[in-house]
């Protein structure tokens, strides 16, 4: 029940503002980290595959040590840093050209020494040839490699990436496979599962992170809106690989405070898109809100795996009756929810661990049930007999008319390689986790009324629940026969 450790771990460090997200995202190819004036923004571990040299590694972004930002989170902040360096084969130490060596500069290098471990001084904001001489500064912190670059600008970066390269193969961390040139890792071959963890602020998602890893490498605080950033957490359970996304909470727009939230806001709609199945949290002191309906039809328009976790259970738990309870707050859930009524529900308390475990159970059945098939015959008939029981409403003076039905093939795509597509309203998820697709072939599609489509998903339901995984019912046209002259 380890995370996984198949890659080599490169970790950018730094005081704050000094281009950290800036430098991970484009090491990345992609924007995952919040990029902001402000100091502080980054406040947790952020971590991704990075496949831009010769060899894959898993690149991680800490928060600003030494940071602005909330008092009760600075201990913290330095913790999840810290554990970064203790868990990191090579160290980026990125340092800001533009405002020259500060103090704190001078302390971090004599920390990062004390390591005992490769450092590649990465002298970032280099954005012309006129700021070359800007680097000279630095060299009276001693490092052996260094690079200038501009993250801005990609500047340097092609040089950055081989001096990785070298470094990681120097300390022999690269896996064997990736040096022959065979194969690559198994993480880049089959790819993660990829979990987006949900919800309004301050509900358990990160706790619910740190229970199932078992670590902190997620911030947890009291604070709302802790953590502004999708947090990408790889972990492997039982030679099963998932990526738990930690998004940012998500707030009513009327009540977003800053342009670093809307940005969270961003960031975590996104997250959901790009997600194999997403894992709603609702805080059972509160119950479902309007923001918890409101999070659920994110998920539902982009028609992704979904299941639903109660948590808090340790704070409303009674002595007696527990199941009795818990019965009545799903049920209660359920109704709040009746548009995701296909969705298993969880209750958990992140905090004491209690039923954590439970939710790869409810994963594992996610799965199994996209592997159901409905034979064309037995979908067929099913649909005949809806039509007649209940046949659709008349449209502008025309019905709609099914001929055939069928269910198609779920080839499914990951996340990542759903995203270089043109951007759909709905990325498509993993192949284990895809949702079932039925084709029907009628007299004119645009005669279906969304009632009637919820009916006949209701119908398909009877014969086959597919628990956590939208219905979705495509209607094509019939083609015509062409005459001939």
């Amino acid at each position: 029940m380890n995370e996984t450790n198949t890659l080599p771990n490169v970790a950018i460090f730094g005081r704050p503002n000094v281009g950290k997200s800036a430098l991970f995202n484009r090491l990345v190819g992609r924007k995952i980290a919040i990029v902001h004036d402000r100091p502080g923004i980054t406040r947790d571990r952020l971590s991704a595959t990075c496949t831009r040299g010769e060899r894959p590694f898993t690149l991680w972004d800490t928060g600003g040590i030494f940071g602005a930002g909330e008092s009760e989170l600075t201990q913290q902040v330095e913790r999840a840093a810290e554990n970064a360096l203790r868990e990191s084969d090579l160290l980026l130490f990125v340092v800001d050209a533009r405002e020259g060596l500060s103090p704190i500069d001078g302390e971090l290098a004599r920390m990062l020494r004390k390591r005992q471990k490769p450092v590649v001084l990465v002298i970032n904001k280099i954005d012309n040839e006129k700021h070359d001489p800007l680097a000279a500064e630095f060299d009276s912190l001693g490092f052996e490699k260094v690079v200038s670059v501009s993250a801005e600008h990609n500047r340097g970066i092609t040089r950055l990436v081989e001096m990785i390269d070298r470094a990681l193969t120097q300390r022999s961390l690269v896996p064997k496979a990736s040096q022959s040139g065979a194969r690559k890792s198994p993480l880049l071959e089959e790819g993660p599962t990829a979990i987006a963890i949900v919800g309004r602020p301050n509900v358990g998602k990160s706790s619910l992170i740190n229970a199932i890893v078992r670590s902190e490498r997620a911030i947890v605080s009291q604070l709302p809106g802790t953590t502004r950033d999708a947090i990408d957490i790889v972990y492997e359970r039982d030679d099963v690989r998932f990526v738990f996304i930690d998004t940012a909470g998500i707030r009513r727009r009327g009540k977003v405070s800053s342009s670093a939230e809307v940005f969270s806001v961003m960031r975590a709609e996104r997250s959901i898109r790009r997600a194999d199945l997403c894992v709603l949290i609702i805080d059972l002191i509160m119950g479902v809100t309007a923001q918890d309906k409101r999070i659920a039809g994110l998920i539902q328009e982009a028609r992704k795996p979904a299941i639903a976790v109660l948590n808090k259970w340790d704070l409303v738990k009674p002595r007696r009756s527990e199941k009795q309870r818990g019965r009545e707050l799903i049920e209660e859930a359920r109704s709040r929810l009746f548009f995701l009524d296909y969705v298993p529900v969880l209750i958990t308390s992140a905090s004491t661990g209690e039923n954590v475990d439970r939710l790869f159970a409810l994963i594992q059945k996610v799965q199994r049930a996209a592997r159901k098939r409905i034979g064309t015959g037995v979908l067929n008939r099913l649909l005949r007999h809806a039509f007649e029981a209940n046949p659709p409403p008349l449209v502008k003076g025309r019905r709609l008319k099914l001929f055939y039905a069928t269910q198609a093939t779920n080839s499914g795509l990951h996340p990542v390689e759903a995203s270089v597509g043109k951007g759909s309203a709905s990325e498509k998820s993993r192949g284990d986790v895809a949702p079932p697709e039925f084709v029907l072939f009628v007299n004119d599609p645009p005669l279906i009324t969304e009632s009637y489509r919820r009916y006949l998903e209701a119908r398909i339901r009877e014969a086959e629940p597919y628990p956590g995984l939208p219905i979705i019912l495509t209607l094509r046209a019939r083609a015509r026969n062409v005459s001939r002259r």
